[in-house]
């Protein structure tokens, strides 16, 4: 399913368009690796594959957080959850990434049949370090725009990333590495695309009054 970030403009408006784009990965096939997990293997099992870099059979770029820069402020911008949720399940961070507006919480749960804690070392957010246990949610407010990494100390593999939105045109990209931009007035914009592994890279893109405008973005390891 292809997450959509969507939004209208004002009543006058009469045309608008649709940016629809894939990230992917730029470089060879990358090795299966896999982590040995030493410790509540009843439930964690013996070994976890990573998930800093998942990639789909065309180098799509799961995961990846895509802004797009530019919007003007006539746009009405949609609502973005104002709470989104985090799970520890099966002894990873289900899911891995989310994005979260300025002023917006993130729930995280436990729904392992286990102790886990969740930290967080925000920088312009308040840090935090919660003990949790099974069936237990924490939350967690966020001020200030920011990406800032989540761990569990008791279990070293376990890792998502929290981004804190500084507006609403942001999304998160599918299985395949797929996005979309609805109703988009036609204008020039920028693509900020945010990967935990690949970093940070941008790309201009103009947007048309009508019909669907495709794009790739392309990222590789430096």
């Amino acid at each position: 399913m292809v997450l959509i970030a969507a939004f209208s403009t004002l009543a006058s408006a009469t045309s608008a368009g649709t940016l629809k784009g894939t990230v992917r990965f730029a470089g060879p096939p990358l090795p299966t690796k896999k982590i040995p997990v030493t410790i509540d293997q009843y439930l964690c099992g013996k070994e976890k594959v990573p998930q800093d870099l998942v990639l789909s059979p065309t180098q799509g770029i799961k995961n990846a957080v895509v802004a797009l820069q530019g919007v003007p402020p006539r746009v009405k911008a949609p609502n973005l959850p104002q709470t989104v949720k985090m799970d520890q399940k099966a002894c990873v961070f289900d899911p891995r990434v989310v994005v979260v507006p300025v002023g917006g919480t993130v729930e995280f749960l436990n729904s392992d049949r286990l102790l886990h804690n969740v930290r967080g070392d925000a920088k312009e957010n308040r840090p935090f370090n919660r003990a949790q246990p099974h069936a237990r949610t924490i939350s967690i407010a966020f001020k200030s725009p920011e990406t800032l990494r989540v761990d569990c100390d008791l279990h070293s593999w376990m890792r998502g990333w929290v981004v804190v939105s500084e507006h609403p045109f942001y999304v998160v990209t599918n299985d395949a590495g797929e996005f979309v931009f609805e109703n988009i007035p036609p204008g020039k914009y920028t693509l900020d695309v945010w990967q935990e592994t690949l970093g940070r890279v941008s790309q201009a893109v103009t947007v048309a009054d009508d019909g669907v405008r495709e794009v790739t973005v392309s990222m590789a390891k430096k």
